[in-house]
Formats: C-alpha cells, structure tokens, sequence
C-alpha cells in the first residue's frame, strides 16, 4: 500500500499466499508471521504508556519488572536503551518459533533466561529480539493486560486491523487468510 496525506493511492498484493494452490496474496485480507515488523507495535504500545505516565524512557526497567535483570559495569537498562537496541544483550532466539503445543506465556519466557550481556548500556548497537520482548511484558504489566490484548485493543482494532495477530496459536476465525510458510528455501513449495 502507499498512502499520500492520509489517502490510499495504491493497494495491491503480490505473490502468492499459497505457491502450490497460487492463491493469490490480498492485500487487504493476506496474513503474514509478524516477524520483527511487531517491534513496531511494541514501541507504539511503549509509547503510549509513557504517555500515560506509567513508564519512564530513562528509568532502569528493574523498576517495572518482577524479576532482575543485572546491570552491567554499574549501568541499569532503559527503555531508551531497548527501543534503540543499545541494552548490551547477547543475541540468542530461544523456542521463538515452535510448533510444539501452546507457546509458553511472555512472562515465562523472559523468566527462564536472560541473555549474556556484552556491552554496556547505551554503547553499542545490537538487536535483541529479549529485549523487545521484555519491553511487551513491561507493557503488560503497567497497563494490567496482557499483551496480545493489549495490542487488539489499543492499537488494531482503533485502526480497523481485523485481519491482524499475535496470538499463538492463530485464532480459528484467521486461520483461513494465513499465508502458507515454507520452512526451508530448497524444499518443494
């Protein structure tokens, strides 16, 4: 899509949603993985809680937490840190993607490890899918809903997102818009 001063100019899908039965992508309809595009809504989410008053960009995030992340060197992490992935955290995916039953909740998946820190706050930059993800669960509990809710109401549905997730599994009603995933390049589409 491409949007000039708040008005669509173009809106189309390309590819298709499923190779073998060349399904075509609908732009309006098609669901994707989410991928890394939901740090996206997690900085929104953040930010509107800071806007509320109930979380501080310069704040150590310990403050928000029910668990200790250690500092590094005598320097806490930020919000500030997270959102501009400067929090010194190893990166390390962990069962990010499984099909093995229900996914285990954010809290518990945050809780089970922390990755090594290697640089100190604010130093370098490094993407961390941990911290992003320790930035949701600091957005559900200062806002007192869980964060797949809270994405739903807060941000998609104010926009009219009704073909749009996080949950795990994929809710049944969406389940006949996904696009098929592949999950290796070299195998039969």
């Amino acid at each position: 899509v491409i949007v000039k001063d708040g008005e669509v100019l173009t809106q189309r899908g390309f590819g298709y949603a499923d190779v073998a039965s060349r399904k075509p992508v609908d732009p309006a309809t098609t669901l994707f993985r989410p991928g890394s595009v939901s740090k996206l809504f997690t900085w929104t989410a953040v930010m509107q809680q800071v806007e509320a008053g109930k979380i501080d960009l310069d704040a150590d995030v310990n403050t928000y937490l029910d668990f200790k992340i250690p500092p590094f060197h005598g320097k806490p992490i930020t919000m500030t840190n997270i959102m501009t992935h400067t929090p010194g955290f190893e990166e390390a995916g962990r069962d990010l993607i499984t099909d093995k039953g229900p996914p285990p909740s954010l809290e518990a998946v945050l809780k089970r490890w922390v990755p090594a820190r290697v640089y100190a706050p604010g130093s370098t930059p490094a993407y961390s899918n941990y911290a992003t993800a320790l930035a949701g669960y600091i957005v559900q509990r200062v806002s007192g809903v869980p964060y797949d809710d809270y994405i739903e109401q807060r941000i998609f549905t104010p926009l009219g997102m009704k073909y749009a997730t996080f949950r795990q599994p994929l809710p049944k009603a969406l389940q006949p818009f996904m696009a098929t995933g592949y999950q290796v390049g070299s195998g039969e589409a």
